[in-house]
C-alpha cells in the first residue's frame, strides 16, 4: 500500500511538472479572518493617539478638521492574546474592521478558536494549495543604467512621459513648480523588482518598506539575503507603477510626481488569488494612515478566487460587501485620498469594475488610449447602488513607463493609467493644502471633460488638473 500511495505521488508529480505546475512549498496551511465584537479592555484611548499614529498622520486629521473614533483603535492586546495559542500564528489585525487573521495547520484549531465569546463571526480566507504556477524567478534580475537614444526626447524633461502628463493638464502644473513636493504616497502593490537600484529613482524618496504578504514560500526563497533587501525581488508590476508616479530619467520619463516622498508596501501575494490578500490591503491601508501618507495608489482589485473560495457576483459591487471596499470607503475619513484602479475586465465575461474600485469617496480610474477613447479592456460601472465608475480616466493604452530591468516601455491597463492620476493628486494637493479629502476628489471631477454628462465607461472624463487648480485658487492665469 506504502509503495502503491508513492506511486500515485510520483505520478501526480510529474503530471504537475508537465503542466508548468509546482508543488505549494510547506505543509498545508490555512488562515481565519475573526470578526470581533468590540474593542473593550485595551489600554489606548483616542486622547492619546500618539501611542498609536504618527504626528504627520495626526497633523492630517487636524488639518482637515476630522475627528478620531473607535476605528482607529488597535486590537487590544488583551485579545490578541487570546488567538496566541501552540499550533496558531496571528498574523496581524484591522483596527478599522475590528478583526484578527490567524494561521494554522489545523483547521479545526481555528475553527475552535472562533467559539471564543469575543467573536462575533469567523471565515476562512486562505487555504494553501497543491500547487501553483511556476514562480517568477526570486533571484535579481539583469538591468541596465543606460537607455537607448532613442528613448529619449533631448531638451524635454518629461521625456516620452510628455503625452500622458499633458492629457491631465499635469505639465502646467510641474511648470508651476508643482511636483509633490511635501506629500506623501502610498504606492500598494505586489512587487518592486530593482526598484531600490534602478537609477530613474535614484533621486526619489524612498521613506520605507513593508511587506505585509506572508506564505511559505515568501519566507523559504530569500534564506540568503536580508528581508529588507529580498522586498526588491520577484515581479516588477510595483516597479512600473512606481515609475509613473516617481521616476526621474532626465530627457526619457517622469513620473507625475517626482519630488513627493514614498512608502512602497506589498500587499499583493502574485502565486494565489484569495480573500486574505484582502486582509493584507486593509493592513497596508492602515499602516499607510498611522505613517501619515497623504494619498495611496492602488493598481489592484479582486472579484475571481481561487478554489474553494467563491467568487464576487456583481450584485456585491455596493462599496460594503467586500472586506476591501469597506476598508477603502474609510480612507477619506482619515484624510487620505485612495486612487484605484478600475480593472480590466472590460473585454472578459465580468466587464465591470473590481473591489474596491466601488468603494466610497475614492477616485476609481479607468483607462483611454492617446486620442482620448476608451480602452477596450477597462472595466466599466456602475457601481450596484447606481454611483457612476469609473471616477475619472487617463492614458492606460499605453503608457510610458520603466521596468524592473530599467528599460522604457509601453504597456496596457487600468493598473497604470491610475499612477498618472495619482501623482497629479499630489501636485494639485501640494498647491492647494487647506483641501480635504472630500473637496479634492471632487475638484478634480468638476475638472473633467464630461462632468456634465457622465457615463459608465468614462466616468466623469479626462480630468484638467491645472483646471482645478485655477479653479480653486480663482484665477485665469
Amino acid at each position: 500500500m506504502i509503495h502503491r500511495i508513492l506511486l500515485l505521488f510520483a505520478l501526480f508529480l510529474a503530471s504537475v511538472a508537465a503542466s508548468g505546475k509546482v508543488r505549494y512549498p510547506g505543509p498545508r496551511t490555512y488562515a481565519y479572518r475573526y470578526y470581533l465584537h468590540d474593542k473593550q479592555g485595551g489600554n489606548y484611548s483616542l486622547e492619546r493617539p500618539q501611542r498609536f499614529l504618527s504626528s504627520k498622520s495626526i497633523e492630517r486629521r487636524k488639518r482637515q478638521h476630522l475627528a478620531l473614533d473607535s476605528t482607529d483603535l488597535p486590537v487590544p492586546e488583551a485579545t490578541i492574546k487570546r488567538f496566541r495559542i501552540k499550533g496558531a500564528t496571528v498574523l496581524g489585525t484591522s483596527r478599522w474592521n475590528n478583526t484578527i487573521l490567524v494561521s494554522s495547520r489545523d483547521s479545526s484549531l481555528l475553527q475552535q478558536l472562533a467559539q471564543q465569546p469575543c467573536v462575533k463571526s469567523a471565515r476562512m480566507v486562505f487555504r494553501s494549495p497543491d500547487s501553483i504556477d511556476s514562480p517568477v524567478s526570486r533571484t535579481r534580475s539583469n538591468y541596465r543604467d543606460r537607455y537607448n537614444r532613442w528613448d529619449s526626447v533631448r531638451g524635454d524633461p518629461m521625456g516620452m512621459a510628455r503625452l500622458q502628463i499633458e492629457m491631465l493638464g499635469g505639465d502646467s502644473l510641474h511648470e508651476h513648480h508643482l511636483q509633490g513636493k511635501g506629500m506623501t504616497i502610498a504606492v500598494l502593490d505586489g512587487g518592486f523588482q530593482n526598484a531600490d537600484r534602478l537609477s530613474c529613482f535614484s533621486s526619489t524618496s524612498i521613506v520605507g518598506t513593508r511587506n505585509f504578504v506572508i506564505n511559505k514560500r515568501e519566507k523559504s526563497s530569500y534564506d540568503d539575503v536580508e528581508e529588507s533587501e529580498a522586498f526588491f525581488y520577484g515581479i516588477d508590476h510595483g516597479t512600473r507603477v512606481f515609475s509613473a508616479l516617481g521616476a526621474q530619467a532626465e530627457q526619457v520619463m517622469s513620473g507625475t510626481a517626482p519630488d513627493a516622498d514614498f512608502w512602497l508596501l506589498k500587499c499583493e501575494d502574485s502565486e494565489t488569488e484569495m480573500p486574505i490578500e484582502e486582509d493584507y490591503w486593509a493592513m497596508a491601508a492602515e499602516f499607510a494612515d498611522s505613517v501619515g501618507a497623504d494619498i495611496i495608489n492602488s493598481s489592484i482589485g479582486y472579484n475571481f478566487y481561487d478554489a474553494p473560495f467563491d467568487n464576487y457576483q456583481l450584485c456585491d459591487l455596493d462599496g460594503q460587501t467586500a472586506l476591501i471596499s469597506r476598508t477603502a470607503s474609510l480612507l477619506a475619513r482619515k484624510g487620505i485620498v485612495l486612487c484605484n484602479s478600475a480593472g480590466n475586465s472590460g473585454m472578459g465575461t465580468w466587464k465591470k469594475i473590481t473591489v474596491p474600485a466601488d468603494a466610497f469617496d475614492i477616485l476609481t480610474v479607468g483607462a483611454v488610449d492617446q486620442r482620448g477613447v476608451n480602452a477596450a479592456f477597462a472595466s466599466v460601472g456602475p457601481t450596484q447602488d447606481g454611483r457612476v465608475k469609473p471616477d475619472v480616466v487617463a492614458l492606460g493604452s499605453g503608457t510610458v513607463l520603466i521596468s524592473g530591468r530599467s528599460s522604457l516601455v509601453q504597456d496596457m491597463g487600468t493598473s497604470y493609467s491610475t499612477p498618472v492620476v495619482c501623482g497629479l493628486v499630489a501636485c494639485l494637493w501640494q498647491g492647494l493644502r487647506d483641501k480635504t479629502a472630500l473637496e479634492l476628489m471632487e475638484l478634480i471631477r468638476k475638472s473633467a471633460s464630461q462632468y456634465q454628462q457622465p457615463n459608465n465607461i468614462y466616468g466623469y472624463g479626462i480630468p484638467n488638473f491645472w483646471q482645478a487648480y485655477k479653479e480653486a485658487k480663482g484665477t485665469k492665469k
